[in-house]
């Protein structure tokens, strides 16, 4: 046939114009460009050349990848009954595990025609194994009722039919680790009535199919309905992860990341109980540093002087109060804040008054606390200041006003009060309740010192400290955290706890939370008050517990008993963390950094004193010493120069400081008369010529220095 070909048509070909060999040497010219950026685009680096490892390596049963050991298994076998929550054991596994699901809806009228298949068979083996005469396999009838419920149900449309597949894959640095932990997690599914098994020769598929690309390589699925298939899903451990919020710790059940923004629940107080040691104060100082970063203003009242280093640390503002101090607050001091649903004057009367009971001992009778009350009254009134809202703004009254008002009155009720007050005005208790405030909240970390006190005036100063800075928050509303350290001293006294509760109360209302931290759980939560301070914070951070205390909290908290024990065995900054309704098992975590600058362990402060001593001596060491130049004799105006005698000891023994040689070379025009000097009756004035131009020779050696004044002594004249 191909000797045919010459007879047949030959096509014609269209001569080709100017325009179409443009066209076509635009189109090799973009094909060639292409090209070149094709090449160019290979030699670049990508983000999977920076993610990728450098080698992997499949075993039989594991795989190598970036210096890590990994093992995939897949899901043969699942719990004939399940309930929700069973997948919880491999959710909360101790050591990381990736999970992989895939759900794949199925036809619900296929599924039907093959149930009713299936029914049809299991029907006819119990039917041949009655004729014969047997009871028949329980089983068989187990599944037959399951499948005819099934059916019911696909035929109402009140379930669908799904199948289900469960990978998981496991990693460890070693492979003595890994095959410690795929025991452990073999353990683990076998304990919940799922076999899992090695992807044995499919190790790359099975790990393929765990990692989030979506792909299911394995195809190892059982069908499940919809119930079986919503208790699948993984949501069964609190998870406290927020998009805003600063960092508390990790979630012990999950490792995940406990983030939380305490200003978005309901109130923003919360309560912190712990043993001594358990580390309650350094869990609330890591907040308090992370919440500067959030715009936070922080007010701590610090009874052992633990936070003097953060401030320092961070540019706070340190105030130390005492009897020789100088800083003061006054208790009677007032907001000047005019609202309408509050009186000012009345309430601080009551302020006031709380403080005057802890002053005088405790409860006072009626008797007496009519006339308190009368009296202050008369105190504020003396002042100028009444429930007239202009005249709050006054010059408040003093501690002394109060007392001399009590003195004044005639009952015998006022002058015993008078008496007992008079310790904190002229006594041995003077100088802290009865100044004039000198004190501002002017700085965003502001921490009040009362360690100087003694322990009898503590829960005193903790009282004035929280009305002052109570006045000074109602007076510019911002976001701040009041850190109230060792509160249990204020539970003592009701009126103390009757205040820190008021505070709780009304916190939110000018954007404050208030943060109470005790470490003498029973003395807290024996008061109602401190009961009701409880109840009024949203947020509660419980770490380990002593014995005797944890019975309390376990009625208070509503503890289960897996709880109890954990927070009597924790460890140091292990606790639960409670927000709202959702609480976890926390860890607080530090960064290096933080924990140097927050710890108070000894064993930690010690070296790092010691490294600051020597620190401070090697730049003592390394500093030069000042070689003082020789001095000039000034003439006087007469033509001779004075020189002090003891300018001539200083040159005859040798070395000198700067400070010394400035000082005993003193040259002046009136020289001050000494025993050693000349007076003004005397030859007071020494010739400059008179005055031995050469200078002592210094000789150095490893011993001692000493002086060369062979040829030479000091003139006469000097008195030496």
């Amino acid at each position: 046939m191909a000797l045919l070909d010459f007879l047949k048509p030959k096509p014609k070909t269209q001569p080709q114009t100017p325009m179409d060999a443009v066209a076509a040497a635009e189109q090799a010219a973009l094909q060639k460009e292409q090209q070149a950026i094709q090449q160019f685009v290979q030699g670049l680096v990508d983000v999977k050349d920076i993610i990728a490892p450098s080698a992997i390596e499949i075993d039989f049963n594991h795989a190598v990848i970036g210096g890590k050991f990994f093992r995939s298994y897949f899901t043969v076998d699942y719990p004939t009954i399940v309930v929700p929550n069973w997948l919880s054991p491999l959710i909360n596994f101790e050591y990381p595990v990736d999970i992989s699901t895939f759900y794949y809806p199925r036809d619900t009228g296929e599924i039907l025609d093959r149930l009713k298949r299936k029914i049809a068979e299991m029907q006819a083996t119990i039917n041949l194994e009655v004729e014969a005469g047997r009871q028949g396999d329980p089983t068989i009838k187990v599944r037959l009722r399951d499948a005819l419920a099934l059916q019911e149900q696909l035929a109402q449309g009140s379930e669908r039919f799904f199948q289900y597949s469960l990978y998981l894959t496991i990693h460890a640095d070693t492979l003595e680790e890994l095959e410690k932990i795929a025991k452990n997690l073999e353990s683990t599914m076998a304990s919940i009535g799922v076999i899992i098994k090695v992807a044995t020769l499919q190790q790359e598929e099975c790990f393929q199919s765990t990692i989030p690309y979506g792909m299911d390589k394995i195809n190892e699925s059982r069908n499940l309905d919809t119930t079986s298939i919503a208790t699948t899903f993984p949501f069964v451990s609190s998870d406290l992860t927020m998009e805003k919020g600063i960092l508390y710790g990790l979630n012990l059940h999950n490792r995940s990341l406990v983030i939380f923004d305490r200003f978005s629940l309901p109130n923003a107080n919360a309560v912190v109980f712990a043993t001594s040691g358990a580390g309650k104060s350094f869990a609330v100082k890591l907040e308090a540093v992370r919440s500067l970063m959030l715009g936070v203003e922080i007010i701590i009242i610090d009874p052992e002087r633990e936070y003097e280093k953060l401030a320092e640390a961070v540019g706070g503002e340190y105030i130390s109060f005492s009897q020789d101090g100088a800083q003061k607050l006054n208790p009677f001091e007032m907001s000047g804040l005019y609202a309408r649903d509050e009186d000012e004057l009345r309430f601080k009367i009551l302020t006031v008054s709380g403080l005057v009971r802890m002053m005088l001992g405790g409860a006072l009778s009626p008797e007496e606390a009519a006339i308190l009350d009368r009296a202050l009254i008369l105190t504020y009134k003396e002042k100028g200041i009444t429930p007239d809202p202009s005249t709050h703004t006054k010059e408040p009254p003093l501690l002394e006003d109060l007392y001399k008002v009590l003195n004044s009155m005639a009952e015998n009720e006022a002058h015993s009060m008078a008496i007992r007050l008079e310790k904190y005005v002229r006594g041995s208790a003077s100088g802290v309740f009865d100044q004039r405030s000198n004190v501002d909240l002017n700085n965003t970390f502001t921490v009040f010192s009362i360690r100087d006190l003694v322990d009898e005036l503590r829960p005193l100063a903790m009282y004035t400290m929280l009305d002052f800075i109570w006045n000074r928050i109602k007076r510019d509303k911002r976001k701040r955290l009041l850190i109230i350290d060792e509160a249990w001293l204020m539970m003592q006294y009701p009126d103390a706890a009757r205040f820190v509760y008021s505070i709780a109360k009304r916190a939110r209302k000018y954007a404050l939370g208030l943060s109470v931290i005790s470490q003498d759980v029973t003395d807290f939560l024996s008061s109602d008050f401190g009961k009701a301070v409880v109840n009024n914070s949203a947020m509660q951070l419980l770490l380990k517990q002593a014995p005797s205390a944890i019975n309390t909290l376990q009625e208070v908290f509503y503890l289960t008993e897996g709880e109890k024990q954990f927070l009597l065995s924790a460890g140091v900054g292990e606790g639960i963390f409670f927000a709202g309704a959702n609480h976890v098992a926390i860890q607080i975590v530090p960064s290096e950094n933080e924990y140097n600058l927050i710890t108070t362990n000894p064993n930690d402060l010690i070296p790092q004193q010691l490294a600051e001593a020597a620190a401070d001596k090697l730049d003592l060491d390394n500093r030069p010493i000042p070689v003082p130049e020789e001095p000039e004799v000034a003439p006087t105006a007469s033509g001779v120069a004075t020189v002090r005698p003891e300018a001539a000891a200083a040159l005859v023994s040798g070395g000198v400081s700067a400070a010394a040689m400035a000082d005993s070379l003193g040259i002046s025009e009136s020289p001050t008369a000494s025993p050693l000097q000349p007076t003004s009756s005397q030859a007071s004035e020494v010739p400059a010529a008179a005055v031995s131009p050469t200078p002592p020779t210094v000789v150095e050696s490893t011993n001692q220095t000493q002086t060369d004044v062979a040829g030479w002594e000091p003139p006469p004249e000097v008195g030496l």
